[in-house]
């Protein structure tokens, strides 16, 4: 192999480029410029800015290593310090390892990656790997922000009170759009700190009477039915007035469909009250013979004329323990949700007009919009007209 030879201009150039880069050894500009380390070091010797034909002294050379060295060490640390200076502004207080990510990226234009990574302490393959997601998850991103949208027009459109199985329900219904995961509907209700109302009142209206008849559980706490019209359930609960009064409802609810299948709305808790409830439900199935109606001791449920109602309608009374709430757990979840979804952040009703006509309104919307888990997460009453289709596709 021919012995390589470089020229007097080579040779002084290479020095230049050794005395002008103080951040890198001997070695490493030998090994950039593909010339062995002794034959840069003579031409050090021979070409550097010591005087010519002058031999440094070995400990001269030493001193000039050392040198050299401690400006490397100190240019070294100085870019660590801007990069840490700038990496603090950047994160302005946050701590993410996504952001600390984006600050690399930002950053490469000024200092190598390894160099940044081993700065910050991050793993470089999870730097580009967090790089080479950036376009999917800016899709994502906005695939969020278009959901998010349709998710709070939703949430407004329901007053609040539909969390994320009901939004599902409800998006899933509309045309033109992809299907969406429930789980994926809650993250984004996270993201847009939207919450279902979520709060429970206590109320006590049962007014037992121990000189009444009392009739046997037909229920046993199975709130369930083959078909409609065979079991229903009802209770009445109070709704308070911002003067002091109160208004009640007396519900009567199909445990098969869960639909309000009659109710009444009034100023007074005497046995009229159910009774109308009752004759609307009669109404509203043409008949009831044979039915179950299921109630707690109230005095009104007990009282004679409220049985002779219910002997004319061929009902069959059924009634749970006394002091159970349990027992008629499927009317006191009903009222609970009434009171959370309409009452909300407030106490009270603002007058008794404004109860009847909010309440109302949120009985029939119970029936004909608002979606029941119960039922799949379809309304009450297209529950009823869908249940073959339904019970066909369980079996």
């Amino acid at each position: 192999m021919p012995r390589k030879t470089y020229t007097e201009e080579f040779k002084r150039d290479a020095v230049a480029l050794y005395e002008n880069s103080p951040e890198a050894s001997i070695q490493t500009i030998a090994t950039d410029l593909g010339v062995n380390r002794a034959t840069l070091a003579n031409w050090v010797k021979k070409y550097g800015t010591a005087a010519p034909n002058e031999t440094p002294s070995p400990a001269s050379v030493n001193e000039a290593e050392q040198i050299r060295k401690l400006e490397r060490e100190n240019a070294r640390l100085r870019e660590e310090r801007d990069i840490l200076r700038k990496a603090a502004k950047y994160f302005g207080g946050r701590d993410e390892l996504v952001i600390r990510f984006r600050f690399v990226d930002d950053a490469s234009k000024t200092y190598s990656v390894k160099r940044i990574c081993d700065v910050l302490k991050l793993n470089r393959s999870s730097y580009y790997k967090w790089k080479s997601t950036c376009s999917a998850r800016r899709k994502r991103l906005m695939s969020d922000a278009i959901l998010g949208a349709r998710v709070k027009a939703v949430f407004t459109t329901e007053n609040g009170c539909y969390e994320a199985k009901r939004i599902t329900a409800e998006l899933k219904d509309q045309v033109d759009h992809d299907p969406v995961n429930h789980k994926r509907v809650a993250r984004v209700m996270r993201s847009l700190k939207l919450f279902g109302y979520t709060k429970k009142r206590k109320v006590t209206t049962t007014v037992s009477d121990k000189t009444k008849t009392v009739f046997p559980d037909l229920v046993g706490r199975k709130f369930t039915a083959n078909k409609p019209n065979q079991v229903y359930v009802g209770d009445i609960t109070y709704l308070p007035i911002a003067d002091g009064s109160n208004m009640y409802l007396a519900t009567v609810i199909d445990c098969y469909s869960r639909r309000l299948v009659g109710f009444s709305i009034a100023d007074h808790m005497r046995t009229s009250l159910v009774q109308d409830a009752l004759l609307m439900a009669k109404g509203q199935r043409g008949s009831l013979t044979g039915a179950i109606f299921h109630s707690d001791h109230g005095s009104v449920y007990t009282s004679h004329a409220f049985q002779d109602t219910c002997k004319d309608l061929g009902i069959r009374q059924s009634m749970g323990s006394i002091g159970t709430s349990a027992d008629n757990a499927l009317a006191e979840s009903f009222n609970a949700a009434l009171k959370r979804e309409v009452l909300q952040d407030s106490k009270t009703f603002m007058n008794q007009l404004r109860c009847r006509r909010d309440v109302f309104r949120w009985c029939t919307r119970y029936n004909m919009v608002r979606r029941h888990s119960w039922c799949k997460y379809l309304a009450p009453a297209v529950f009823e007209k869908r249940c073959p289709a339904i019970l066909k596709s369980a079996s």
